[in-house]
């Protein structure tokens, strides 16, 4: 879908909730909806706007900023950009990230009149046909997962070797529809079975509110943004934190279901503007005063936890500034 296709789709979907709203109230609009999906009433409780919507391409990559986007059960999407659907890997097909290339996060991939465009310091612009049937499909290992990916041909590969600078030979590989997807259910059990991913960590969707990461950065040294954590969904105008019992939302026609907190790792010690890491902060701050429950040890172990993991429940398009509810019953 086009952008012209997705605002005026965004603009149709919000004439429709405009007139539903404006004649029967936010709590028959609740009703409506919750008696077509689970012919129970609901209630729709504001809790947010949304601020930001960023799609990583590029696991690991830079993330593009967008105003609107679709939201896929595979994440969000923006023309031909789809979040986590082009990976590094090594010459027998292992995952690269910014945990063993921090550099990865300078990175920006982006499409343009059907070519995929490659971005980084000090390196010259790369462009490449975003269709190429013709190059091989490669075994991929995605943290001990089998996927494939569409190997992007030889001149994306020197030009990551190069910006890497190693001496290990690196390869870009992009995820398309017809390839076979991992189950997030066998990467972390509290996904439905039919969830499946490209190639995010386990879930399509991360959301993250302002608040939190402004909560975080009160207690370090020197602040950090919201691009460190790599969310697909910021959330502003909530209270910190307030995100962890949000079980259900609506955001315009899209409805999304949390599913577990997101437990973090050594990559969010990765400077996203500088792409240095430190091994320490902010992973220590988070350690001190955001560890899971005693009886949730044996999902999280010791990974502090920040933001949320949602799966898509009703696809449909996002838009900055949309305000998000809440669904109770």
């Amino acid at each position: 879908m086009d952008l012209k296709a997705l605002v005026v789709s965004a603009l149709a979907q919000r004439k429709t909730t405009a007139l539903l709203i404006g004649g029967a109230g936010v709590a028959f609009l609740g009703f409506g909806l919750g008696y077509k999906y689970l012919r129970k009433p609901e209630k729709l409780v504001r809790v947010g706007v949304v601020s930001q919507l960023l799609i990583h391409p590029l696991k690991s990559g830079r993330a593009a900023s967008v105003a609107l986007a679709e939201c896929q059960k595979f994440g969000l999407k923006f023309g031909e950009l789809q979040d986590r659907h082009w990976l590094v890997v090594t010459d027998d097909g292992h995952m690269v990230t910014g945990r063993q290339q921090p550099r990865l996060v300078l990175v920006s991939l982006t499409c343009e009149g059907g070519h995929v465009c490659l971005n980084g310091p000090n390196m010259e612009e790369l462009r490449f046909p975003f269709k190429q049937a013709d190059n091989p499909v490669l075994n991929c290992r995605v943290f001990g997962d089998n996927i494939q990916g569409r190997d992007c041909g030889d001149g994306a590969s020197r030009w990551l070797t190069d910006y890497l600078g190693t001496g290990q030979t690196f390869r870009l590989v992009h995820f398309e529809p017809q390839m076979k997807a991992r189950l997030s259910v066998e990467i972390e059990p509290l996904f439905p079975r039919s969830e499946k991913v490209a190639y995010p960590d386990v879930g399509p969707v991360m959301l993250l509110s302002e608040s939190s990461v402004k909560d975080l950065s009160s207690k370090l040294e020197k602040d950090v943004t919201v691009e460190r954590f790599r969310p697909n969904i910021v959330i502003s105008d909530c209270q910190p934190f307030e995100e962890d019992s949000w079980e259900e939302l609506q955001i315009g026609s899209v409805r999304l279901q949390r599913v577990m907190s997101c437990g973090r790792c050594i990559f969010t010690t990765v400077d996203p503007e500088t792409g240095v890491i430190t091994r320490k902060e902010p992973l220590e701050t988070l350690k001190s005063y955001r560890l899971c429950k005693p009886s949730e040890k044996h999902i999280y172990k010791s990974d502090p936890l920040f933001g949320q993991l949602h799966t898509v429940k009703q696809t449909g398009i996002l838009q900055v500034g949309d305000v998000v509810y809440k669904i109770s019953r």
